[in-house]
């Protein structure tokens, strides 16, 4: 669920772009560190430090005077030599969270910092939260409804079944079936204290692993999630239940489909 650097796979390619593209992003881009706004900027760029998704990268005009504090380790990247620098604010600090590019930068880059995603507290994309990094400007997630006839399975024993599934079509993964609790069969579901975050449908509530002949078995430990408080664009998965199709057998309308291969089960 956590969207981390990974290989495309045949079945289901990344949507990628060239490393080290460089693009002006058109939002707003903010973000907060123990009560404070570290950085307002509407001149954000996107950089592509691998294929599948961009970081944000923020001109030094933008960032708050007083939370950055240069340190005197250097450190090269593929975008060029970055002095870190230690992040300051509301009595929290973060050594080394903000890289610093100076003129050796490729283009677009010199003068901007590259923060840490983990070291802010929250980022937000106009006014709306965001999760894990940034979203990729030519991925698409759609959640919508539908009345095909899901059922879940593993090992020959019924997990979920509807006839009116939400179905989220991401670019690069496989479809994803979210089933009403209603059509959910708990008794063969184990919590999980596993949390995970997504950029385009935000931080799970919940997670569980599947129990056969009684007892939670190598390789079933979190193949079901929810998200009940998921961002706007997919507010339709809100509180229901999905199921990773890669461990998982899915029918659909009567008729199996092949387990995708992924990243997030390595094979």
């Amino acid at each position: 669920m956590t969207s981390a650097p990974v290989a495309a796979n045949r079945d289901y390619p990344q949507m990628i772009a060239e490393i080290n593209r460089v693009e002006p992003s058109p939002r707003r881009v903010r973000a907060t560190l123990a009560g404070e706004q570290v950085f307002d900027t509407t001149s954000a760029r996107y950089v592509w430090e691998v294929p599948y998704y961009p970081q944000y990268y923020i001109p030094l005009e933008d960032i708050g005077a007083g939370f950055l504090a240069a340190q005197e380790q250097e450190q090269p990247t593929g975008q060029g030599t970055a002095r870190l620098h230690t992040l300051r604010a509301g009595g929290a600090v973060r050594p080394g969270a903000a890289r610093v590019f100076g003129q050796d930068a490729i283009a677009g880059v010199s003068g901007t910092a590259r923060f840490d995603w983990a070291a802010l507290d929250a980022w937000y994309e106009e006014d709306e939260q965001v999760f894990v990094h940034p979203r990729n400007p030519y991925a698409r997630v759609d959640a919508l409804r539908s009345h095909r006839h899901v059922r879940a399975s593993l090992d020959g024993i019924t997990l979920a079944d509807t006839m009116a599934p939400v179905l989220v079509f991401e670019t690069g993964l496989p479809t994803r079936y979210y089933f009403d609790r209603t059509d959910v069969a708990f008794q063969h579901l184990v919590p999980s204290d596993t949390r995970t975050a997504c950029p385009y449908k935000g931080a799970t509530s919940e997670y569980w692993s599947v129990r056969v002949c009684g007892q939670v078995q190598d390789g079933h430990q979190d193949l079901a999630w929810a998200y009940d408080y998921p961002t706007r664009q997919l507010m339709p998965i809100a509180g229901l239940v999905a199921f990773y199709t890669e461990k998982v057998d899915i029918d659909v309308d009567g008729r199996r489909l092949p387990r995708p291969q992924t990243h997030f089960f390595a094979q």
